[in-house]
């Protein structure tokens, strides 16, 4: 038994109890377009992620040169203080060495 198509014609195949291949191909293609948006979306948000990475990056090599320079200026000022500090030592052992050198001649007058 041959079925007739809507057009009166017969056709060789059986009249399909489910959806038909256009159907089938149809939603296939419905949910490829789907997994195909799903994977821009993803990709928007990594390209996005990695902006922000890239801006943060930017903003820690800034903030290691800011850093850098301030340490380097606080190495230098340190490296003065210390030279100040040992000239002031120095004095200050001199001083001490003539007062105790006053001190031991004036108890030595009778």
């Amino acid at each position: 038994m041959t079925d007739r198509t809507p057009n009166g014609f017969a056709s060789s195949e059986p009249a399909p109890n489910g959806p038909s291949e256009i159907e089938l191909a149809t939603k296939r293609l419905a949910a490829a377009l789907d997994a195909l948006e799903s994977a821009v979306e993803r990709r928007r948000e990594a390209d996005r992620i990695d902006e922000d990475l890239g801006a943060r990056i930017q903003a820690l090599g800034a903030d290691r040169s800011r850093l850098a320079n301030e340490l380097d200026g606080t190495l230098v000022r340190s490296r003065a203080l210390e030279r100040t500090n040992r000239e002031i030592a120095e004095r200050l052992d001199v001083a001490i060495d003539t007062i105790r050198s006053v001190i031991e001649s004036g108890d030595q007058q009778p």
